[in-house]
């Protein structure tokens, strides 16, 4: 395959976090809508604030930016344009995380968002012949009683979403204590994931598994530390929803042929390739899978493999 049929590859995406989507240029223009300031002059300077030097750098910024967020047209016109673009590039269904506290923490109603986020998605479906899901994430960095208040939000909006998912900051917040959390969500039927193993250690990724029941890793990179868990996602088929170039942006890895793709192939692993917040990470999906194939060396057979697990994984089907 040459690059332009790598980046229409078809392949699903099971990574994506839809506030992560807003590109420097609809910042200003939701800015400019709802009569928010903002604290650059221009969209290159704010495109210059996306050199980070860890995760709580990038988070500082991405929340920030959802400032401009403010009506369900905004969240449509985000959610449309995400869709559209990850189209161009060969996805034919999405599983979208939002982050509900992000917007409700600042005064935004939860209908807004989800309504919002539906309806664009439905639209750019309808015009790309596509498919898109939402999974709600808890932010992890925020008290669990918050976590169990969002999840009873969002019981009246179930039927827009086919599951949860937790996120923010890692290190330092293990996945365990939201239990409670998860076991409510599960037992009104949604799907559940965890960011895992991103900058916190493979233990995270154990109380993932086995305290939150997850049926799927976001990131799960460290898994390498330790053979006894690479046996268990292999045995178990768990995928993994890998972000390289996030992993680069972040400092995960210094370059992008160190990433642990590979290895975590060779290793068994249901292994998928997704963008994570595209607008600052400097890729779309396709993006993703040509960088990786040039830096990683990647056969034709191992991406073709990789596209076949992201819908393998997805929960279209399930």
């Amino acid at each position: 395959m040459d690059d332009a049929e790598l980046l229409t590859l078809p392949k699903a995406e099971l990574h994506i976090h839809i506030e992560g989507t807003l590109e420097p240029e609809m910042v200003f223009e939701l800015a400019a809508r709802n009569n928010v300031a903002l604290p650059y002059a221009s969209v290159d300077q704010l495109r210059a604030a996306h050199a980070f030097a860890d995760l709580s750098h990038f988070l500082d910024l991405y929340y920030a930016c959802m400032a401009v967020l403010r009506t369900e047209d905004d969240f449509a016109d985000l959610a449309a344009a995400y869709l559209r673009k990850a189209a161009s590039q060969g996805v034919t269904h999405a599983e979208v995380f939002f982050d509900p506290q992000a917007h409700t923490s600042r005064g935004i109603d939860l209908g807004v968002v989800v309504r919002g986020l539906r309806r664009g998605l439905d639209t750019a479906a309808a015009e790309t012949c596509g498919h898109a899901d939402l999974i709600a994430c808890f932010l992890r960095d925020r008290p669990v009683s918050e976590a169990l208040d969002t999840l009873d939000a969002l019981e009246p909006f179930f039927g827009s979403l086919i599951g949860v998912g937790l996120d923010s900051a890692e290190v330092g917040f293990p996945p365990g204590q939201f239990a409670p959390v998860f076991d409510r969500a599960r037992e009104a039927g949604l799907h559940v994931v965890a960011h895992a193993g991103e900058e916190g250690p493979a233990q995270y990724i154990w109380e993932a598994l086995d305290v939150l029941g997850i049926e799927r890793v976001d990131h799960g990179v460290r898994a390498l530390e330790d053979p006894a868990l690479l046996r268990r996602l292999a045995t178990d088929r768990i995928p993994l929803t890998t972000c390289p170039l996030s992993n680069v942006r972040l400092r995960g890895v210094e370059r992008l042929s160190d990433h642990p793709l590979l290895d975590l192939l060779d290793a068994g692993l249901v292994v998928t390739i997704n963008s994570d917040d595209p607008a600052y990470f400097g890729g779309y999906v396709g993006d993703a899978f040509v960088e990786a194939r040039r830096e990683l060396e990647l056969s034709d057979e191992q991406l073709r493999a990789i596209a076949q697990y992201s819908f393998d994984a997805s929960f279209t089907t399930s």
